[in-house]
């Protein structure tokens, strides 16, 4: 039987170890913070589920199956590669350290999961969706430029609110953008786009930018940096004004980024390379958006269809 000391030895000691864990890729990978806290939650399920009975040094891999068992009923597929990939490279870690003396996950497979093809607008939906903002406001203004940007350059809405006025040399045609993990990439940014900007910096931003601003380029009313949910109002609110029929995220600007210049002829590693994908592989899923096109096009107009 357990006693309440034995719990809380053992809680106190399944801290520490993924704290350890924790600062180890937070200092050796480069992660975002986002990724870092699922590591931390994931790893925090898991120990929880053994209701801290045992020490994580103590797992076994029936004690994996049945994590497993319950993962598959309370959460979706992708939920549970993610759990499992966290859990693998804890163990592999404290294995190379000669911790333990063996890794249970070694033997178990992450589940093969479908990757949905991204939502992607039409350039009529964007010009639609883009024309709705009042511009002769300094907020309607504001809200015209991020989507430009967003659209012209495939950022992700992190992206997008910390950009900084320094990361946009207008003069350059090019957007300095720090992505997952900190990493930088030259992103260029059109005509329509840095026109849309350079109007906001002359004709908006210097109405709502405060001594407090400091150099963030979107800001708010009160003269703060955007979060993430004011980028997804902002997107959300226009789409329904524009009337398309769809629901459109911030991401879907990014996604129709890819697949706009995959459709035009555009070079796969080129795309790789202004999304600020470290693997190809992530990139390549617009290639089978592209073929969905093709099919769409040949089936609409083929004569023998």
């Amino acid at each position: 039987m357990t006693t309440k000391n034995q719990k809380a030895d053992s809680t106190a000691q399944n801290k520490k170890l993924v704290d350890s864990f924790i600062l180890h890729i937070d200092l050796e990978k480069s992660l975002s913070q986002n990724t870092i806290k699922s590591y931390r939650y994931d790893l925090s399920k898991f120990s929880d589920f053994f209701q801290n009975k045992k020490t994580l040094f103590d797992i076994t891999s029936d004690d994996i199956e049945k994590y497993i068992s319950f993962v598959k009923r309370s959460s979706k597929p992708s939920s549970l590669s993610r759990a499992l990939s966290t859990l693998r490279q804890f163990f592999e870690y404290y294995f190379d350290m000669n911790k333990i003396n063996l890794n249970p996950l070694e033997n178990f497979e992450s589940p093969k999961i479908q990757r949905k093809l991204p939502s992607v607008l039409s350039v009529n939906e964007i010009d639609k969706i883009f024309n709705q903002p009042d511009v002769t406001n300094t907020l309607g203004l504001r809200d015209r430029a991020i989507m430009e940007v967003m659209y012209a350059c495939g950022l992700r809405v992190s992206e997008t609110i910390n950009l900084k006025t320094s990361n946009v040399p207008v003069n350059e045609e090019i957007v300095r953008v720090f992505g997952k993990g900190n990493k930088e990439r030259i992103v260029p940014i059109g005509k329509s786009a840095l026109s849309w900007l350079e109007t906001y910096l002359l004709k908006s931003r210097i109405n709502i930018s405060k001594p407090y601003s400091e150099d963030f380029l979107f800001l708010n009313w009160r003269g703060r940096k955007l979060s993430r949910m004011a980028v997804w109002d902002i997107i959300n609110k226009y789409c329904k004004l524009s009337k398309i029929g769809k629901e459109v995220h911030p991401h879907v600007f990014r996604h129709s980024f890819a697949t706009h210049l995959l459709e035009g002829g555009a070079d796969l590693r080129a795309i790789q390379e202004m999304l600020g994908h470290s693997d190809i592989s992530t990139t390549q899923i617009y290639t089978h958006v592209d073929i969905s096109y093709l099919k769409e096009v040949h089936q609409q107009f083929h004569p023998r269809k």
